[in-house]
């Protein structure tokens, strides 16, 4: 049951909730339609960025790490990666944004942490950035690495495997029964093979070579 109550006087303004945030995307149109949301929700604060450079400054600036912002695909690396980076340095909330509904982007999303995919308007990329996901320079960084996803051991499947699920190298090498340094050799390993060393990128790959499901 819902009861309507009749007071004197002025009835006290809604409490609005305060929060800093930190968008993180290329285009300048789409980055200022995100931050006018983000400034009707209540932000105190935010900070924008077009690169995983410029974020990584901007984000030490921000007195508080409540939401981050960042667009999948960004001129000097995976926004993915920086997602991942900013949740490690005590950012509460990640969102990704992209053009693509890629299932291997938003799976890779998913390992990263990220709770929250929102898919944007392709006509929107800028000239010359890469698309949702990013599967030209995906293919191309396989290439450059020595012998690409064909290439992996069933121990370094095993280990993306479990980097899918989110699992950090000492959580690996416990489900493994190896040491973090193993697991990290490992990795490195993986990294030369497929030409990435970003942990998004490498499940990507690997999903999409159809090693791990």
């Amino acid at each position: 049951m819902t009861a309507l109550v009749e007071r004197h006087g002025a009835l006290p303004a809604p409490r609005t909730a305060r929060f800093c945030a930190l968008v993180v995307v290329p285009d300048p149109v789409l980055r200022a339609d995100v931050v006018r949301q983000v400034a009707s929700l209540g932000a105190a604060e935010i900070a924008e960025a077009s690169t995983v450079s410029e974020a990584r400054a901007r984000a030490r600036l921000v007195p508080g790490r409540d939401l981050c912002i960042v667009d999948a695909s960004l001129p000097d690396g995976s926004g993915i990666g920086l997602i991942t980076e900013l949740r490690t340095a005590g950012w509460a909330r990640g969102m990704v944004l992209s053009s693509s509904e890629d299932p291997y982007t938003v799976r890779a999303a998913l390992a990263a942490g990220v709770r929250s995919f929102l898919v944007t308007s392709p006509q929107r990329r800028v000239p010359g950035q890469r698309n949702g996901h990013d599967s030209d320079v995906l293919v191309a960084r396989t290439r450059r690495g020595a012998n690409g996803p064909e290439g992996l051991s069933a121990r370094e499947v095993e280990v993306l495997r479990l980097v899918s699920e989110g699992r950090s190298n000492r959580d690996i090498g416990t489900e493994l029964g190896l040491s973090a340094l193993t697991v990290k050799s490992h990795l490195a390993r993986i990294a030369r093979k497929l030409g990435t060393g970003d942990r998004a990128e490498m499940v990507v790959l690997a999903l999409r070579a159809g090693l791990i499901a």
